[in-house]
């Protein structure tokens, strides 16, 4: 026969009473906070699965932030490439103007300045910071303007390259400088004409490529002989002749050669030459500008090398616009590239989200019914707890 104290019953009733109380209290914490699993021991195959997901949430919010990043940096590229790109034009413009026969030596000297002031601008977009203490063209990364506008010409001076805002992604924050602003392809892209002696008033043009095939990578000269009234002109190759020797000259008519062909113009004089040689990544910015300005300020030049420094600056111009064209482009990509990454790191995050909620969030449905059916239980439990403790032996008694 087991024999129950009344101190004990009492005790296991309070002790009941505070673990209905205890999971009712649990119960409207879960309803609150929304969440079915708020610690590991809750469900512990859930709690992993919650914490696996929240990771891939903060890699996701981690990689949105370089996203943004990298975003705003190649906006701001790709305005400064379209800033230079209409400084250019300007330039093109004063160009076109200094060919009009009528102009004399002052009014080409105020191009001359136009073009000097439009350089300095171009030197300054070139310079342009990111507003965050970096600047757009420095490459690996520079702490002081990229350019450095020196004695000899304007230098790079950052280093080469770009930087990514992520591992493993291509999230650039930075464009090459060097490679934008100083390395157009010099002529027309695949040669250049050049003058080397010029005591007439004859000019060559750009010249353009007639047969690709036929191309030797050779450098040419282009020699002008004038004997009792008679211009004539030879082509050597390397140094070497060829059979173009000794062809009477008939001005702008074209001169063909291994899958080439350009005109000179003017009246060469004795000993006059000209080069043709391939193009190289060397043409710059701000030393075709500084060249063009040069010879437009130079007074009592004759109309032929006037006419080449027209020719010759047009010529490097579309080259450098081209070539900024096809840095903005680059700049365009990245940010297409940019918003795909984008949308892949909002996707992440969207899934991870889910799958976090599947793992730990709370069917408030079956939840209010689970809380109303313990606080019903409780109330009756702590009803009947109190009815027992109003008896008394009297009360017993009485009854």
């Amino acid at each position: 026969m087991i024999r129950l104290s009344t101190a004990h019953t009492h005790d296991k009733t309070i002790e009941r009473l505070s673990q209905r109380q205890l999971e009712l209290s649990d119960a409207q914490l879960r309803m609150t906070t929304g969440k079915r699993v708020m610690r590991a021991s809750d469900d512990p195959i859930n709690a992993a699965r919650a914490e696996r997901a929240l990771a891939s949430v903060s890699r996701a919010d981690a990689g949105t932030r370089s996203v943004e990043a990298s975003r705003n940096a190649m906006t701001q590229t790709e305005a400064a490439l379209g800033d230079a790109g209409d400084l250019l034009q300007q330039v093109r413009e004063a160009l076109v103007a200094s060919g009009n026969a009528a102009y004399d030596d002052s009014q080409r000297k105020v191009l001359a300045e136009q073009i000097r002031g439009l350089r300095d601008q171009l030197l300054a977009v070139a310079n342009r910071g990111d507003g965050a203490g970096g600047y757009l063209f420095g490459g690996q990364g520079s702490a002081t303007p990229p350019f450095l506008d020196a004695p000899g010409g304007v230098q790079y001076v950052g280093t080469r390259g770009a930087i990514n805002a992520a591992r493993g992604e291509s999230l650039p924050m930075t464009m090459d400088g060097d490679a934008a602003w100083l390395t157009a392809p010099s002529g027309n892209g695949v040669f250049e004409t050049r003058v080397v002696t010029a005591a007439g008033s004859g000019w060559i043009d750009a010249g353009r490529v007639t047969d690709p095939t036929a191309l030797t990578g050779a450098k040419y000269s282009l020699q002008f002989t004038v004997s009792s009234g008679t211009t004539t002109y030879s082509v050597l190759k390397d140094g070497v002749a060829t059979p173009v020797t000794d062809v009477a000259y008939v001005p702008g008519q074209a001169i063909a050669i291994d899958g080439m062909a350009f005109a000179v113009s003017g009246a060469p004089a004795d000993g006059d030459e000209f080069a043709i040689e391939p193009s190289t990544p060397s043409l710059s910015v701000f030393d075709a500008l500084d060249a063009a300005a040069n010879e437009l300020a130079t007074p009592l030049r004759n109309p032929g090398a006037i006419a080449q420094t027209t020719s010759t600056g047009l010529r490097d111009v579309d080259a450098l616009l081209a070539r900024l064209s096809l840095s903005r482009s680059a700049a365009g990509e990245a940010l297409t590239r940019i918003d795909n990454t984008g949308a892949r790191h909002d996707a992440a995050r969207t899934s991870g989200q889910i799958e976090r909620s599947n793992a730990e969030d709370l069917d408030l449905t079956a939840a209010i019914s689970d809380f109303q059916t313990r606080q019903t239980g409780y109330q009756v439990a702590l009803q009947t707890y109190a009815s027992v403790q109003r008896l008394s032996l009297f009360d017993y008694i009485k009854t």
